[in-house]
């Protein structure tokens, strides 16, 4: 039988609507309209929430051959690098958590100006540590973003958040997300929370063709602005103002693959951005986001733990978490390391690194 663990809350297996309905009804359509983009966005984060819990598959991990076989090459040097890495993490994680204490609903609105960075951030130091511990340091988020995508291919991660895009804009190609054709994603005009396993993964597809969307024009937008590196016609030499499909499949392959790390990089929004209004302005389900962002997070972070943990031997992991701060140390911390890593290594035959 699956053991389940208690790094996540379950999801209730309901559609939610947006919000009460104001009594004019124009007032209505603009409130609704203006709540579009920050519920697609829920929804897409949600799906991904509702997919780690549906598959359930953390513990599987341990089953991998590629797991098993996981070893450290960090240095001691390496090591004091690691332990700051994973405290970042813990402690974007930590901030990330104790939101919720304060139960107002303008300040959680509010708090998405900070909550959305610190769930990134938390992922992103933890993805740095998961490299770190292999010998690779690498602090450019790009070269990060590539590192964790190949990794994602190569069938590190379990089911849960191992699935990606490839190829071409208008091409893509939606990997190990098997049911997602058989669904498509709900109209703008309802906006319901998937609630089914098919309807999540049909929402994770359109997350991926979204982000990778951007990726593609955030990167043909910086070549062909940048004089010395746009792409011109062989004709007349003015710089192009449409790709060809070669061209685009040139893109693609300087992009790499899509994954869940790309997906997560989209909370990276700055405060004082415009776009961040939008969510801060809306009428979304403020604690179902917030929550749906701590249950990925935890999930995310606890994949690279295990892999740390197996890497340094669980006797060296438990002494790194005893030199926490004390308000991680008794936190969730220690809590993931006692209900979910160390029965994990238990399962495995070779806990320490050579």
């Amino acid at each position: 039988m699956r053991q389940t663990t208690n790094v996540a809350m379950n999801i209730v297996d309901v559609q939610a609507p947006l919000a009460p309905a104001p009594t004019s009804p124009q007032t209505l359509d603009e409130n609704w309209r203006k709540s579009i983009p920050a519920q697609v966005f829920l929804n897409h984060f949600f799906a991904m929430d509702y997919h780690i819990q549906h598959q359930n598959d953390l513990f599987d991990l341990a089953k991998f051959p590629i797991f098993q076989q996981f070893y450290g090459r960090a240095t001691d040097e390496a090591r004091k690098a690691l332990e700051k890495l994973l405290l970042n993490s813990w402690s974007a994680e930590y901030a990330l958590r104790i939101t919720p204490v304060v139960n107002d609903e303008q300040y959680l609105q509010s708090s998405l100006h900070w909550t959305f960075p610190q769930a990134y951030y938390s992922a992103l130091f933890s993805a740095r540590a998961f490299l770190a511990v292999q010998g690779v340091n690498v602090s450019n988020e790009e070269l990060i973003r590539k590192r964790i995508g190949n990794m994602v291919v190569r069938g590190y991660y379990p089911a849960s958040i191992g699935y990606y895009a490839l190829g071409p804009i208008n091409s893509y190609r939606i990997q190990r997300l098997p049911m997602a054709k058989r669904f498509s994603v709900v109209g703008k005009g309802d906006l319901l929370l998937p609630s089914r396993a098919g309807s999540a993964q049909a929402e994770l597809a359109q997350f991926l063709k979204t982000t990778r969307d951007q990726r593609v024009k955030t990167l043909r937008n910086a070549i062909q602005n940048n004089p010395k590196t746009a792409l011109r016609s062989p004709k007349t030499g003015e710089i192009l103002q449409k790709f060809s499909v070669e061209q685009y499949k040139q893109l693609a392959k300087q992009i790499g693959y899509t994954t869940y790390f790309d997906m997560l990089s989209r909370l990276r929004i700055s405060s004082t951005n415009r776009e961040i209004e939008r969510f801060v302005d809306s009428e979304i389900d403020v604690k179902l986001f917030h929550q749906s962002l701590v249950n990925i997070v935890a999930h995310v972070n606890s994949v690279h733990e295990a892999y740390i943990a197996k890497a340094l031997g669980i006797e060296a992991y438990r002494q790194l978490v005893a030199k926490l701060p004390a308000y991680l140390q008794e936190s969730f911390v220690r809590e993931r390391m006692e209900t979910v890593i160390a029965p994990m290594l238990n399962g495995t035959d070779d806990q320490s690194a050579e």
